[in-house]
């Protein structure tokens, strides 16, 4: 091997180095073969580049760790809501293990099972802005202030999210979990698929455990009963596939909490 064919090797290995591309091309010209100042410089940049990959994977990990406390802060934010309103406690939880077994049902990847999940605990977390007047009233007693205040939790929600960049689809999928399939949704009017799965999937476990849930003005239905509601809204506000999956997921694997 001559010296310049050991340094143009050397310099094409430098160059994938610097563009990032990190790879053991460059540790082969630390051999015996070649020469002693081609090994010096490619032990040099070899070490350097091992210094690199652990620069970077320590900041990897501390990243994990900060983006662990904000989501467990935010969900902390959110699981507040059950000092105002007793039937919002355990709600998020519920919710979110639902969605995550329907996600899990459905067959989809390890990451956007844990995107959705997520998202069932959030998904209410734009009611921390509600007046006391929302949680002091019941059902009969909503004026149409009021509930143009309930339908801004979505929007409210999405405002509270929109900076934590980690959490990819989940903003998404809390703004949208009040859109139907007939496009009488709000806060867009989404129709049909242009409503993503995540939000499609947690607008049906949503319905079904607010129905499953004792409230101050009407007492929660059976999960037989739920799940006949559902299949009444299969089409227009659920989306059916879904509708069907979660029944059979509710028959084969029960209720949660």
């Amino acid at each position: 091997m001559t010296p310049g064919k050991g340094q143009d090797r050397l310099l094409r290995a430098i160059k994938e180095v610097a563009a990032g591309h990190y790879s053991n091309d460059i540790m082969e010209l630390t051999g015996p073969e070649y020469p002693e100042d081609v090994r010096e410089l490619a032990e040099a940049v070899s070490l350097m580049m091992i210094r690199i990959e652990a620069r970077e994977q320590h900041l990897e990990q501390l990243f994990e760790t900060i983006k662990l406390n904000t989501l467990n802060t935010v969900t902390a934010v959110a699981d507040a809501l059950g000092a105002r309103d007793a039937y919002t406690e355990g709600h998020g939880e519920r919710v979110g293990a639902y969605a995550e077994r329907l996600a899990q049902r459905l067959r989809l990847d390890h990451r956007e099972v844990e995107h959705i999940r997520v998202a069932g605990i959030l998904h209410d977390i734009g009611k921390i802005g509600f007046s006391d007047k929302v949680f002091s009233s019941d059902e009969t007693a909503f004026n149409e202030a009021l509930l143009l205040e309930i339908r801004s939790h979505p929007q409210w929600g999405y405002d509270i999210l929109k900076n934590l960049e980690f959490l990819g689809p989940v903003l998404e999928y809390v703004y949208c979990h009040h859109e139907r399939m007939d496009g009488r949704g709000y806060p867009r009017g989404l129709m049909g698929d242009e409503i993503p799965l995540g939000g499609r999937i947690l607008s049906v476990v949503d319905c079904f455990d607010a129905m499953t849930t004792n409230r101050p003005y009407q007492r929660g239905k059976t999960p037989q009963e739920a799940l006949g509601i559902l299949g009444t809204l299969a089409g227009e506000t659920l989306d059916p596939d879904l509708v069907d999956s979660f029944i059979d997921e509710i028959e084969s694997g029960g209720m949660e909490g």
